[in-house]
């Protein structure tokens, strides 16, 4: 994970490290100064700030103290953060900022512990400022500590704790993330002047809270309890300040733990003290709680008893070009003459049906902020399904079906999980309006390699030997819905019909679908025509174990004065005889070889 890491600015920490040794100097960091440049922008801290050094640092290995060998410390720490798709070593000095002798920013519990306070540092140092990390994302945050996948989750708008079904699924689901080390932070909205708000029931508003245990807790006592297998689904949380405390059903000392056995409640660790850590049911977790950032760790591994996936990355930006067919910032797909300008990345799902996973995440600008820049851009992605052999960009949507698209959010990542049936897709990353410039990383997962890749190519490529062989006049698009009426072909009275289109020595052929006779098959082929008064041909044939058997087809002329409305056509034999069943298609042909 760690084999490819680059310096931030250039700083190599253990050369770093041994000059100061060597001239028995402490590090004092040039990049990021102990000076209010590197507190705030714009609102200054009150009261004096003094950047001090920490006496002892408990840490990893060489970083810390040794009191044995006091000459080995230099004062100088380094923190790697995934950083736009990249491992990123920060380098740190160990000044931190005190105001009255206490850390004005993170500190923890232990008052001789400073990791948090360091780390803190570094990341502020990404960032330009501390000032720079206010309103930040925990999602994000737990994105650059870890590379993980984040998965923004509105609790509210889903209505969780009134649908039991979606509810056990997202309990399932989290229960699978926790235990295979991911993270889980949670809070609830605040409105202007309500954060920070201490509710009734113990919760505070615009609150982030880490989530440090899911379980399906066992109820009952005794030998009984686990013949009987009741249990329920439990969250933790923890609240960050140390202190206040839900006090609702399944908080410390509620009468709900009398329901649970004394080992299960060792096993459970529970406390009864005011420490920020409390227990609550998953469905009071999903009423009283608005957002979840879900933080996945994704296995890529090879070998691995759990599950495992296939990741591809790409790299891109949206740019400005006043020729249609290079401009890359077309906007959402409600700007219908520039949508399809945008980048365009294919990928082929092979199995019958596949869960995939797609992260967008824009650049980080936060580093900006101090010069008034530095916003997220508004961003989102749609997913089409395409044709079966498309390998050029997509320039007209024909009977491309949109699959999956996202509500279009100022966040740095925007993230679904989708199951789609074997086929060919194309995603679509995009900025809400057009003319937006920024730069992006794509994150594709799916169970076996994808192949996902950007479409670069509008139409085949004119080559020295183009003017021998041929080159492409038309380009038709061929769209089969499905069959109907098809004759039997086995004893039960049923068949297993699949289509195939044929074109010029090419062919797409659809999957089998199993006994039917009226079969759906919504299946496509693009196909780039050097010939295009040769006519293209559809077959119907029925799967055997044998020998496959031809049921009918239907030819077409392709020509661009053909109808290119939805049509049913009858099927005949290869006699001209007709054939039992008909096929309804659509076909759209262009002399434009970018009209589709």
């Amino acid at each position: 994970m760690f084999s490819s890491v680059v310096p931030y600015k250039n700083q190599h920490y253990a050369d770093l490290k041994q000059n100061c040794i060597r001239d028995k100097i402490l590090f004092e960091d040039p990049e990021f100064p102990a000076t209010n440049s590197s507190l705030y922008y714009s609102k200054p801290i009150p009261g004096r700030v003094e950047w001090k050094r920490p006496g002892v640092i408990p840490d990893w290995k060489e970083q810390e103290w040794d009191p044995n060998h006091p000459g080995n410390y230099a004062g100088i720490f380094h923190f790697q953060f995934w950083i736009f798709g990249q491992w990123t070593d920060v380098v740190i000095d160990d000044r931190l900022p005190t105001v009255n002798g206490q850390l004005v920013y993170c500190h923890s519990k232990q008052r001789q512990e400073f990791w948090s306070a360091l780390l803190e540092k570094a990341y502020a140092k990404l960032s330009g400022c501390y000032q720079s990390l206010e309103g930040g994302n925990t999602g994000d945050a737990v994105v650059d500590f870890s590379g993980a996948v984040s998965e923004a989750i509105n609790l509210e708008e889903e209505a969780f704790y009134n649908n039991q079904q979606k509810q056990d699924k997202l309990f399932d689901d989290l229960l699978k993330v926790f235990d295979r080390g991911g993270i889980i932070s949670c809070s609830i909205k605040a409105h202007p002047g309500e954060r920070e708000l201490r509710m009734q029931n113990g919760l505070v508003k615009g609150h982030a809270y880490s989530v440090t245990a899911v379980k399906r807790v066992r109820l009952g006592h005794g030998l009984l309890a686990y013949f009987k297998n009741e249990t329920i689904p439990l969250i933790r949380m923890r609240n960050p300040w140390g202190k206040i405390e839900w006090k609702g059903a399944w908080s410390d000392g509620s009468e709900e733990w009398s329901k649970v056995g004394d080992a299960e409640r060792g096993n459970l660790g529970i406390t009864v003290e005011d420490d920020g850590e409390f227990w609550m049911s998953f469905t009071d977790w999903c009423k009283f709680y608005t957002d979840a950032d879900v933080c996945r760790l994704m296995n890529t591994s090879k070998i691995s008893i759990h599950k495992t996936w296939n990741e591809v990355v790409n790299f891109g930006s949206w740019t400005k070009n006043s020729d249609p067919l290079l401009n890359r910032c077309g906007g959402c797909a409600n700007h219908k003459q520039t949508f399809l300008q945008n980048p365009q990345y294919l990928f082929d799902l092979t199995k019958e049906a596949d869960e995939v996973l797609i992260s967008l995440q824009q650049r980080d600008m936060k580093i900006h902020r101090k010069y008034g820049q530095g916003e997220n851009l508004s961003i989102g992605f749609s997913v089409y399904r395409v044709e079966l052999n498309r390998k050029y960009r997509l320039h007209d949507l024909l009977t491309q079906s949109c699959v999956e698209n996202c509500t279009y959010i100022n966040a740095r990542t925007v993230f679904r999980r989708k199951v789609l049936t074997q086929g060919r897709y194309i995603i679509i990353p995009t900025t809400f309006q057009p003319q937006v410039l920024g730069d992006y990383m794509l994150r594709v997962f799916t169970d076996v390699d994808s192949g996902c890749r950007e479409l670069t190519a509008d139409k085949p490529q004119i080559k020295c030997w183009s003017s021998i062989i041929g080159y492409p006049q038309a380009v038709t698009h061929v769209y089969v819905h499905g069959a109907e009426g098809l004759q039997n072909q086995d004893r039960t009275g049923g068949a297993d019909p699949y289509v195939v289109i044929y074109c010029e020595g090419k062919s797409v052929k659809s999957t089998i679908k199993a006994d039917t006779l009226n079969p759906e098959f919504a299946t496509s082929g693009v196909f780039y025509r050097k010939k295009p008064r040769k006519p293209i041909t559809v077959q119907v044939w029925n799967s055997n174990t044998v020998k496959d058997e031809f049921m009918g087809q239907v030819v077409l002329p392709g020509l661009p004065t053909d109808n290119s409305s939805l049509q049913k056509l009858q099927m005949m034999k290869n006699n001209q005889e007709k054939a039992e069943g008909v096929i309804s298609l659509r076909i759209v042909t262009s002399t434009q070889l970018t009209g589709i």
